[in-house]
């Protein structure tokens, strides 16, 4: 059912005595560890800040490894083993552990992809033998086969992690693979960091050669046509981002840049080979905004040609029959589809494909001689059909409030992917001609959802712009304020927050609590003018319109603040820390999680991989940046003697792209200055990260799955059963 409300904001306080109850019926807590206050003073542009734990940035000295001991103990002291907690990890299990598999690629007579079975702590490689017709060899397979356990025994196992380290927080990940099956180039990852090794499989041997790079931060890589190398994209934080060419047998010092000189460390800055490997085409990503992009001839005799330098604004190009296909926000907020001669690229002489909508062009692809283009309306997916010159040729049918994805086939099939917050993810096989549709991948989850219902509703934020959210909850509750809420979002990079199946949230549903995700400005549901109204001077927006999303859910009766819990990471986890710090009356707990918290010092954090946020979320040595910036950064607006809510910090030390330092010391100043006589406790691991699912192996993943759930429902007053 899709529900439409607006409604005003309201001035949302707890009265004194409200707030009293709330905290004098919570277990008496013990108090935190000591953490050693040391006072520290930095003047920006005039302004004292304080800053009571930057000891805590120095990760490696004695006293900081003690510190986070005493605070993982404590944590654990904290949520204890109560029979919620096993209760929730069995079911969560049930939930999480089924087969993880990615699409498969063709390399001669095989393909090849990743797979985490069932009751396996890692994804592992491995191979089969791709039938006919499977795809061009070197790129994703096109059998649309499940890569599900084989009955007949034809996966064979490639490169097994679980050897390499013992405690199983080594990954590899498969990064491209020839053409001829000769080779495949796979990265090797130590935890959640960033940066991996990339290493080369000879496939007939089964060893390594000994061409390797260390451990960076790689992208864009592929395997030269003439076999006599790869290129790939590596980025410092120093010098930004270069193409370079390795030749087999070559010392890796000596590779030759391709592109990206004079390019700095707030760049992305990638490589597509096209027109089978005859066309390189060069993108410059200046943050999330901006894009460059040049085209050039494989043989390199002549410099890239620039199709875009100057504009501002994204896109996103693909080769079609010889033409440069662009997706781009260039004076169409919502995208729109041009089509480029790369010989003469001069803006004036593009031609429109498919011109902008209402609603947001997501993506497009080209299955045989039509586009299908996906689409976002209302922050939900919908698939149009288009023929090559634009005209309107049908639509795909999606059901609504879900997310899709479609890819070709071949021979008039395309798969089709969808997914919602009651559907774990589901492959379709459709026939493009007929309509018909036979489920290729059903979803490996037992979830009954005919008890549930999921609703769009809107609320008013601040500036009275209109802020949609879904709302996941047994069908038929009472909207007496009664029932625990949990609300969560994100709100920038030009994310899109679509409908999703989450274990958490479905097992949060099963025992009786309202799911909420509400969709902010700052992220691509909009289009761009939606991402640029949460960014930089106005990212405020973003916090006001979650502050707003969780005034609708208790004014309209779905819950109250004493049973309201909010969960964000990374950038969600400024959103939360945003949050609770402005509005503490509002929640009852927090789970932030890897979070971007210390924004006023972002641009000092030399060990940070993200220096292109700085163009999403502003410097602080800008003047105009530090005065937006200091009013919202979740570290600096910590105050003392304040009731905040029960808070739960998870981050660690192979965070490359988020500091952990941040969280850290937020967790510090909230155990100083909290009034409420709730806990605030940080959730710290040596191996997680940011990247390839926090770097942990399942069991542990599973592990820190039920202890956040078991925070959140203990503090909310959830029964066990």
């Amino acid at each position: 059912m899709k529900r439409t409300a607006l409604l005003a904001p309201i001035a949302l306080l707890v009265p004194a005595a409200a707030l009293s109850l709330v905290v004098s019926c919570a277990p008496p807590y013990p108090p935190p560890p000591a953490t050693r206050v040391a006072e520290v003073v930095d003047t920006l542009h005039g302004v004292e800040v304080p800053d009571p734990y930057r000891w805590l940035e120095d990760q490696d000295s004695a006293e900081t490894r003690r510190w986070i001991d005493e605070q993982n103990a404590y944590a654990e002291r904290i949520v204890g083993q109560p029979p919620l907690r096993a209760r929730l990890a069995g079911r969560l299990g049930d939930l999480m552990d089924t087969d993880e598999t990615e699409t498969p690629r063709r390399g001669g007579d095989f393909e090849y992809f990743t797979m985490r079975r069932k009751g396996e702590e890692l994804p592992i490689v491995y191979r089969r033998p791709a039938p006919a017709g499977a795809g061009e060899a070197g790129a994703p397979a096109t059998s649309g086969r499940s890569s599900r356990p084989d009955p007949a025994g034809t996966y064979e196992v490639v490169i097994d992690p679980h050897p390499m380290s013992p405690d199983r927080t080594t990954r590899v990940e498969i990064v491209a693979v020839e053409r001829t099956g000769a080779r495949l180039i796979y990265s090797v990852r130590d935890g959640g960091q960033d940066e991996v090794e990339i290493r080369v499989r000879d496939l007939a041997s089964g060893g390594d050669l000994p061409d390797r790079l260390p451990a960076a931060l790689y992208s864009s890589v592929s395997f030269a046509r003439d076999a006599g190398g790869f290129y790939y994209s590596r980025r410092s934080r120093e010098t930004g981002a270069r193409i370079l060419f390795h030749a087999w047998g070559e010392p890796v010092d000596q590779d030759e840049v391709v592109f990206g000189e004079g390019y700095g460390p707030t760049a992305f800055v990638s490589m597509t080979q096209a027109d089978e490997g005859r066309v390189f085409i060069y993108t410059v990503q200046h943050g999330w905004a901006r894009t460059e992009v040049f085209v050039q001839d494989a043989r390199r005799a002549r410099p890239p040609t620039p199709v875009v330098t100057d504009a501002d604004a994204r896109f996103y190009p693909r080769m079609v029959g010889g033409e440069l296909w662009m997706r781009t926000d260039l004076d169409a907020s919502n995208n729109r589809l041009v089509a480029v001669d790369p010989a003469s690229p001069a803006p004036d002489r593009w031609r429109v494909v498919i011109p902008e909508t209402d609603e947001v062009m997501e993506d497009f692809t080209v299955i045989g001689d039509r586009v299908y283009v996906t689409y976002l309306s209302d922050a939900t997916n919908r698939i149009r059909v288009f023929e090559k010159d634009g005209t309107p040729a049908g639509e795909i049918d999606v059901p609504p409030l879900s997310q899709a994805s479609i890819r070709g086939e071949g021979d008039g099939e395309a798969l089709l992917t969808v997914e919602s917050f009651t559907s774990p993810a589901t492959t379709w096989r459709l026939d493009l001609e007929t309509g018909e549709r036979t489920i290729e991948e059903p979803p490996d989850v037992t979830w009954d959802a005919s008890a549930v219902e999921v609703e769009q509703v809107w609320a008013a934020s601040k500036d009275a712009t209109r802020v949609p959210l879904f709302v996941v909850h047994r069908r038929g509750i009472a909207l007496d304020g009664s029932h625990p809420a949990l609300l969560t979002g994100y709100g920038g990079f030009y994310a899109a927050r679509k409908p999703d199946f989450s274990a958490t949230a479905a097992t949060w549903v099963e025992s009786g609590g309202v799911y909420a995700v509400a969709v902010l400005r700052g992220g691509s549901e909009f289009g761009e003018r939606w991402h640029r109204a949460g960014m930089l001077l106005d990212k405020q927006n973003v916090f006001d319109d979650f502050i707003a999303a969780a005034e609708w859910l208790v004014s309209s009766g779905y819950t109250s603040p004493e049973r309201l819990a909010i969960q964000g990471a990374s950038n969600g986890g400024l959103l939360v820390g945003a949050a609770l710090t402005q509005r503490p009356d509002l929640f009852r707990a927090v789970s932030c999680a890897f979070p971007d918290v210390d924004i006023l010092r972002f641009h000092r954090f030399t060990r940070t991989n993200n220096m292109p946020a700085l163009l999403e979320y502003g410097d602080a040595s800008i003047p105009e940046h530090f005065e937006t910036i200091r009013k919202y950064s979740p570290y600096q607006n910590v105050r003392a003697g304040t009731a905040y809510p029960a808070v739960l910090v998870a981050t660690g030390d192979l965070d490359t792209r988020v500091p952990p330092l941040a969280g850290r010391k937020f967790a510090a100043r909230l155990q100083a200055a909290t009034s409420s006589g709730l806990p605030v406790i940080l959730r710290y691991h040596p191996k997680a990260g940011h990247a390839a699912g926090r770097g942990l192996p399942f069991s542990r993943r599973l592990e820190d799955a039920a202890l956040e759930l078991t925070f959140l429902m203990a503090q909310l007053g959830m029964p066990v059963e």
